[in-house]
């Protein structure tokens, strides 16, 4: 969970955002050296007073300064197509939830479950609980169940909206009319907060999201008590 002094990505909990943040981290570390390179041969060119006239048309510091950006970009390439495919992979998933977008909750459907569906609201600051978040706080919360594939299958009722987490890396617009899929794999239990992160009207800050992750122990008992009910 982020802070007001945060800086960077908050923590990666799940295997897809760890991915990304070595992704971030391995380019930003080629970015400093490459800016540290400009930087020093700028410096060096202002400060200097001897110059070589030869070394202005060499073909062997031409072919250097042409394969070594080549270098970089692969370097980067290669993890960001491989971040891609973990992003896109759909493996067979343990469970499915349809998210549902709407001016301004959240309903969720549990599909391979007939009964189990509810709407979450955003819960007022009047009503909250010692420790529970302001405007982040629901009052119906998306369990889930820890070590497990989660297909989660997203769309809007009324307007363009986006159903965002990002401690677990995962982002996805909700488009009326259209169903958007994107795959979760949690390995730490633990409460998980988002917002929408699509301007939807009005009441756009009040529609945060918020996933608790349960051991599947945990989550039948929870699953017995809503099918029951």
């Amino acid at each position: 969970m982020a802070n007001p002094t945060h800086l960077g990505f908050q923590d990666a909990m799940s295997p897809l955002m760890e991915e990304l943040l070595y992704f971030h981290d391995h380019t930003l570390m080629i970015l400093i050296l490459i800016s540290s390179l400009v930087f020093y041969t700028i410096s060096a060119l202002l400060l200097q007073k001897l110059y070589h006239s030869n070394t202005s048309d060499v073909q062997e510091v031409e072919m250097v300064w042409t394969i070594l950006p080549a270098i970089v970009l692969i370097s980067i390439a290669l993890p960001s197509l491989r971040a891609l495919y973990l992003m896109d992979e759909t493996n067979n998933p343990c469970l499915t939830i349809k998210a549902t977008g709407h001016q301004w909750y959240w309903s969720y459907e549990y599909t391979d479950f007939s009964t189990v569906e509810f709407d979450s609201y955003m819960t007022p600051p009047q009503d909250l609980s010692p420790g529970h978040l302001r405007l982040l706080e629901v009052d119906h919360r998306m369990i889930t169940p820890m070590n497990s594939t989660i297909r989660m299958l997203i769309t809007a009722e009324d307007v363009l909206h986006s159903w965002a987490i990002p401690s677990i890396g995962t982002k996805m617009d909700a488009v009326p009319g259209r169903l958007n899929q994107v795959m979760i794999t949690l390995t730490n239990p633990g409460v998980f907060y988002g917002q929408c992160s699509e301007i939807c009207g009005a009441n756009h800050s009040f529609m945060p999201i918020v996933m608790e992750t349960t051991p599947l122990n945990h989550f039948q008992l929870w699953l017995e008590d809503h099918t029951t009910s």
